[in-house]
C-alpha cells in the first residue's frame, strides 16, 4: 500500500516508519511543521529543530522520503485559539484531541494529494479493526500508554483511512525494537505536554495571551479570603499544586471568572463536596451508540482509569453522566471519553 506517515521525530513513530517500510509498503514520511516559533520566541528555546534532525536521520537510514508539511496557519486558528479561548472561560481544554481531530488527521490529509496515498499512518498506541459493524476504535494492550483517549473525537471517515502500526506493542516493546534496529531515536526520551510548546511552560504561554491580574483566593466554607491570585485562568478544578497556602493542603474547587475569585477548600472530599456527575455536549460516536452498552465505562483524562458510569439523554445536544464513584477532578471543558471493554465509543465535552 501507499502510506502516508507522520513522523514526528520520537521513538514510536520511528518504529512505526520501520515496520511499515519492512512489511514492504510504499511509504512518504511528513513533519508537520507547527511549531509557533516567532510567536513563542520571547518565551524560550522550540525543539522543533532537534525534532526535524532525528525525522530527517530515521529518513535517511530507511531510505524513505521525507517531507516537511506547514501547517502553522491552520494549527493557530484550530488548536492554539481553541486552548486560549477555553482558558480564559475558565474550562479545562485538551489541545492535543483537537490536535488529532483537526489537524494530524484534518487539514494534513487536505494538504498533501490524498488520492497518492492508501492510508495514513501515525505512531499512536491504538488499534483499528474492520467488521460487519463499520470502523472500531480499540484500545492498545499496554493501558498507561494507550492513546485512544486523544483519538477519540475523530469521525468515522477519518479513522477509515488511518493505520498504527505499533498498536499492539508495549512501550517496553517498542523500545526494545529501536535498540535491536539501531533507530536513530532509539534513546531519545518520550516528549511531554502539550505538543505545541515543546519544552516552555505552559504558565508562561498562558501569561504571555492572557496575561496576568490581581484576584483573590478564597475558602468556599466561610468566604475568607485566604492570599490573591495572579489570574484564575492559571488554575483548574482540582489543583493542588502552585497555591502557596499554609494550613493545607487545600483544593481548588471552583472559579468565578465573572469576579476573577478561585475557590478552595481543605475538605475537598467531604461527603457534601460529592462530585459523581456531570453533563456532556458536543458527544462524537464511533459507530456506536451509548444506550445498548452492558458495561459502560469512561475516562475523564488519559491514562489507565475508567469508571463505571450511567448515561442518560437529556435533549439532542446533551446527555447526563452518573458516574458509579467520585471523581474530585471533573472541570468543565474536559473531554468525557466513553468505553465498552477494548472498544473505545467516542467521546464528548464536559458543560459548565
Amino acid at each position: 500500500m501507499k502510506i502516508a506517515l507522520l513522523l514526528s521525530g520520537g521513538v514510536d513513530s520511528s518504529v512505526a516508519l520501520r515496520k511499515l517500510v519492512t512489511q514492504g509498503h510504499e511509504v512518504t514520511a511528513f513533519y508537520l511543521k507547527i511549531w509557533l516559533e516567532d510567536e513563542l520566541a520571547h518565551l524560550g528555546n522550540c525543539p522543533w529543530q532537534e525534532d526535524l534532525s532525528y525525522a530527517q536521520a530515521v529518513c535517511d537510514q530507511l531510505g524513505v522520503e521525507l517531507q516537511v508539511i506547514s501547517l502553522q496557519k491552520e494549527y493557530w486558528q484550530e488548536v492554539v485559539s481553541y486552548t486560549i479561548d477555553q482558558i480564559k472561560k475558565g474550562n479545562t481544554p485538551n489541545p492535543d484531541i483537537m490536535c488529532n481531530k483537526r489537524i494530524k488527521f484534518g487539514f494534513f490529509w487536505d494538504k498533501i494529494d490524498a488520492d497518492a496515498f492508501d492510508y495514513v499512518a501515525s505512531g499512536h498506541y491504538a488499534q483499528i479493526k474492520k467488521d460487519d459493524n463499520g470502523i472500531q476504535l480499540l484500545t492498545a494492550p499496554d493501558k498507561i500508554k494507550d492513546q485512544t483517549y486523544f483519538l477519540s473525537h475523530m469521525s468515522v471517515e477519518q479513522l477509515q483511512r488511518c493505520i498504527f502500526p505499533i498498536g499492539t506493542m508495549s512501550k517496553e516493546q517498542v523500545r526494545a525494537y529501536a535498540q535491536e534496529h539501531n533507530l536513530p531515536t532509539k534513546d531519545r526520551k518520550d516528549s511531554q505536554g502539550i505538543c505545541f510548546l515543546g519544552k516552555l511552560k505552559f504558565r508562561d504561554f498562558v501569561a504571555a495571551h492572557l496575561g496576568e491580574r490581581v484576584g483573590n483566593i478564597v475558602e468556599v466554607e466561610t468566604d475568607d479570603v485566604l492570599a490573591t491570585h495572579q489570574g484564575y485562568w492559571f488554575y483548574t478544578r482540582g489543583q493542588r499544586q502552585g497555591l502557596g497556602l499554609a494550613g493545607g493542603p487545600w483544593y481548588v474547587v471552583d472559579k468565578n471568572v465573572a469576579q476573577n475569585i478561585v475557590y478552595v477548600s481543605r475538605d475537598y472530599f467531604a461527603h457534601n463536596k460529592k462530585r459523581d456527575q456531570f453533563y456532556v455536549e458536543n458527544l462524537n460516536l464511533i459507530n456506536s451508540s451509548l444506550s445498548d452498552v452492558s458495561a459502560l465505562t469512561v475516562k475523564l483524562r488519559h491514562g489507565a482509569k475508567r469508571y463505571v458510569c450511567d448515561v442518560t439523554q437529556v435533549d439532542d445536544s446533551t446527555w447526563h453522566v452518573q458516574l458509579h464513584e467520585d471523581d474530585q477532578g471533573i472541570a468543565s471543558g474536559q473531554f468525557a471519553v466513553f468505553y465498552d471493554n477494548d472498544r473505545c465509543l467516542g467521546s464528548g465535552v464536559i458543560k459548565n
